[in-house]
């Protein structure tokens, strides 16, 4: 039986993998471990040790902390970061939104909030 605090973690680490543009081969190097260690992380079938959780922050460009986001204070996902970006749509969105130059993102970021606040 997973914990959910496992879970919560490894769900974390695929969605900045994924927002990354990183595939679970990559981070695995990056680690030194094999992709099927990550594909289990990512599950939260194995737990992520604190050594290990700190070099997939580093490769993945994330305070550890960020891993920890969502959490309530009983250890039980809040469900407000996991329903955030809930399928691959939402996620290849943030990744090309990323992927703007921070000037014109900057733009787009204004359009977007017009055209909710118009709908």
């Amino acid at each position: 039986m997973t914990h959910p605090v496992d879970t919560h973690v490894g769900t974390r680490i695929r969605q900045r993998r994924w927002i990354a543009g990183m595939t679970q081969q990559q981070l695995a190097e990056q680690v030194g471990i094999k992709f099927q260690q990550i594909q289990k992380y990512e599950t939260g079938a194995n737990r992520v040790s604190a050594s290990r959780l700190w070099e997939i922050a580093a490769a993945l460009g994330v305070p550890v902390a960020f891993f920890f986001e969502g959490l309530g204070g009983d250890g039980m996902p809040d469900g407000a970061v996991s329903d955030l970006v809930p399928d691959k749509e939402a996620l290849e969105l943030l990744r090309s939104y990323y992927a703007i130059p921070e000037n014109q993102r900057r733009r787009l970021f204004d359009l977007a909030r017009v055209l909710s606040e118009a709908a």
